[in-house]
């Protein structure tokens, strides 16, 4: 029993190491990598350029002759009569000029053109002149072809050349959508792993304070330390305790939010793998120093594409005012008769074309071409005032790096000293000639020190990254 118990037991203390083996590791690039292809972002952003492409096929089609068949029939339950004069006789008015045509052409009416007109005059419920005439049997079908073409239009071209130039829109714009996501997880991925890093730098301070606590109580039985050196060590303990907790409830938070930017399941384990001194890298001199170039901004081009798509619809509006000419043609074969056998067939067939001269709208396209001239003056103001607003950000990221990479020279510095001057008042507490309260003061200014450096740390992290975007460096 024991024998079988034991890898039961074994497996379930070693099942939370399992768990944390499962957890995905991913430095910033990976994340970014993963977001690119898994974020709803980026999903919708394919999905418009699919449908532009669509609509570039749907353009093109309006230019392609349209072929069409129809098939209808229609049986009469009562055939619709036409009523005729008093003593008209309608056999022996067609039946003589039928009759006529066939002597002049050397011959007589058929027994089925007699079938018919007797038809057409009695109708099909065998009535007689009284009830007028039938120009209908009771049962017809038609069948046939429908051909359609454009033979000029001066909006077609126009058209379609607007919806591949919205294709280039939407593929801008797809570069813009990856510019945010790459924005969104760098800012989503930093948080998590400074969190994560305080943590292990706080578990680095408590482990030093529990040595120190177990010396200084082992001090205390020897009678070299009092109880209040034990009680503000305790204390201190207690309070890095509390510190600690919020900080992985606090981690936990920006790890949901990184998987929600990422596009990453949220039910499943996730681990960053970066580390923030290795990911700091000096921004070059012609980054902080040169002129911004517009064209890498995705957002810019993208107003250049709207500028000029409202140049496009100008002309589409204007081209409403040319006529266009269709095409048509078509060919039917219709079958009358009261059954299905003693009918007959009447096959027709015809061509044409269809002029459309647009004369007087009220004033419609007109108003619309003005329209698209006030879209396209809104299209070029929001231009211009990208360019000032680009200028500013670069100036102010600049800025921001300058002073966060200040910031963190003179971090590193007083980090330097505070350490020493803990490892100052802890061997002159050991040695006996200083007090716990100076240890105290100079663990409270190392573990501010520390947070204030690791602060500054992600600071230029985050300023270098909103000045690579700044810039358009991460497209």
């Amino acid at each position: 029993m024991y024998k079988l118990l034991s890898p039961i037991v074994l497996l379930l203390f070693a099942w939370p190491a399992l768990a944390q083996q499962q957890a995905r590791q991913m430095s910033l690039e990976d994340a970014i990598q993963y977001a690119l292809t898994e974020s709803i972002k980026i999903k919708n952003a394919q999905i418009t350029i699919a449908d532009a492409e669509q609509q570039i096929v749907e353009r093109r089609a309006a230019g392609i002759p349209q072929l069409s068949g129809s098939v209808q029939f229609t049986h009469y339950l009562k055939v619709p009569r036409q009523p005729l004069p008093e003593g008209f006789d309608i056999f022996n008015l067609f039946g003589q000029a039928f009759g006529g045509l066939a002597n002049d052409l050397g011959g007589q009416l058929s027994d089925e053109t007699q079938a018919v007109l007797r038809a057409f005059s009695q109708g099909s419920d065998g009535g007689g002149n009284e009830d007028g005439i039938a120009f209908f049997l009771r049962n017809n079908f038609t069948a046939g072809l429908n051909l359609d073409a454009m033979v000029f239009d001066g909006s077609y071209f126009v058209a379609l050349k607007a919806a591949r130039e919205f294709r280039n829109y939407t593929q801008i714009e797809f570069a813009t959508k990856k510019r945010e996501v790459v924005n969104d997880v760098t800012e989503a991925y930093l948080p998590v792993l400074l969190i994560q890093e305080n943590i292990e730098l706080l578990d680095k301070n408590i482990a030093n304070l529990e040595k120190l606590f177990f010396e200084t109580k082992e001090l205390y039985k020897a009678g070299f330390a009092e109880q209040l050196d034990i009680d503000r060590q305790e204390l201190s303990l207690a309070n890095l305790g509390v510190e600690r907790e919020n900080l992985v409830r606090q981690k936990q938070v920006a790890m949901e939010n990184l998987k929600f930017n990422m596009g990453y399941p949220l039910d499943e384990p996730l681990m960053v793998a970066d580390d923030l001194d290795q990911m700091l890298t000096d921004a070059s001199p012609g980054t902080l120093t040169d002129a911004p170039d517009l064209s890498r901004r995705p957002e810019y081009k993208l107003l250049g594409q709207a500028i000029t798509m409202n140049e496009l619809n100008i002309k589409l509006n204007r081209a409403g005012y040319l006529p266009s000419l269709r095409a048509f043609g078509t060919y039917q074969q219709q079958y009358q008769g009261d059954d299905f056998e003693t009918g007959f067939w009447a096959p027709s067939a015809f061509v044409g074309l269809s002029l459309n001269v647009p004369i007087f709208d009220g004033l419609n396209k007109k108003a619309k071409v003005q329209r698209a001239q006030l879209d396209l003056e809104l299209a070029r103001n929001q231009k211009r005032d990208l360019e000032r607003a680009i200028t500013l950000e670069v100036k102010n990221a600049r800025t921001n790096y300058l002073n966060a990479d200040q910031r963190l020279q003179s971090q590193k510095k007083n980090l330097g000293l505070a350490e020493r001057i803990y490892e100052t008042t802890q061997v002159k507490y050991r040695e006996g000639v200083g007090s716990s309260l100076e240890v105290t003061q100079a663990e409270q200014s190392l573990y501010a020190s520390q947070s204030n450096y690791m602060q500054a740390l992600y600071d230029l992290l985050l300023a270098k990254a909103r000045l690579d975007i700044a810039l358009g460096n991460s497209n």
